[in-house]
């Protein structure tokens, strides 16, 4: 399948997904938004997915939803929302929930939603250039893309608070400080460091992942009793994996262990 808002493909076990509108800051309008659901949904689906990384092109990682569209019509805008919404939260639950860890790669300017992606995200890398934009209540609207549940999880719910209401703007330093990404790299590092990262991940034990993943997901809904509950039974899952057995086997026979992802 072919995108106009991405360039995307898979490669040793790697999906690629690139931000293809530089031209336009890659904005999020309602194509960007379905066609990410698309990729997040191939993503989750193809068995040889172990790793997917989400970058950028152009002057900006992504300056947020698209104003030149949505200024039109406000009679109609309520229905545009709904509609470009549908397509970014399916995409962003999809990765939530797959397997896979996903990992953003961030060289410039994120603004808006694109903060939401990069606290989603299981991994964020951050050029030391980079600066990420609150920008919602700027223009008088509030958070979308998971912010309201993904940014509270990464800095705490007062930061979140301040970040949103204050319309902030936060260079990598004060990200990395407050827990937003995990990485803060020379800028002509960021690629190398990001595939680094990708390659190890891609190497690793995928169903376990997507079993912490979820696990962590429900950390803060669950009291701890089911909490535990639910470790038990994903550990019981994974032990019906050929990589759970071949792990352990391997370890306890002094061997380091290769995992297949399966």
């Amino acid at each position: 399948m072919t995108y106009e808002s991405f360039k995307f493909k898979i490669e040793e076990g790697i999906a690629r997904i690139t931000f293809n509108q530089p031209e336009r800051g890659n904005p999020m309008d309602l194509r960007f938004n379905t066609e990410l659901s698309r990729i997040a949904t191939e993503c989750d689906e193809t068995p040889g997915v172990r790793c997917v990384v989400i970058e950028s092109s152009g002057k900006y990682f992504g300056v947020g939803a698209d104003l030149k569209t949505m200024n039109k019509d406000q009679a109609a805008l309520h229905v545009f929302i709904k509609n470009a919404t549908v397509g970014l939260h399916s995409a962003l639950s999809r990765f939530a929930r797959m397997d896979a860890p996903l990992i953003v790669s961030v060289h410039s300017l994120a603004v808006g939603g694109f903060v939401s992606l990069c606290a989603a995200a299981d991994f964020c890398i951050a050029a030391e250039s980079a600066r990420f934009y609150a920008a919602y209540t700027g223009i008088g609207l509030l958070c979308d893309g998971g912010g309201s549940a993904f940014l509270p999880r990464r800095v705490g719910s007062r930061r979140a608070t301040e970040f949103l209401l204050r319309n902030e703007t936060w260079n990598s330093q004060r990200a990395l400080d407050l827990g937003l990404i995990n990485y803060r790299v020379k800028d002509e590092d960021l690629q190398a460091q990001t595939w680094a990262l990708a390659r190890e991940l891609a190497a690793g034990p995928t169903r376990a992942f997507g079993e912490i993943k979820n696990l962590l997901l429900s950390s803060s809904e669950n009291p701890i009793e089911a909490q535990m509950e639910q470790e038990a039974r994903a550990m019981t899952r994974v032990t019906k994996t050929q990589d759970g057995w071949n792990g352990v086997c391997s370890v306890a026979e002094k061997r380091k262990p290769v995992f297949i992802g399966k």
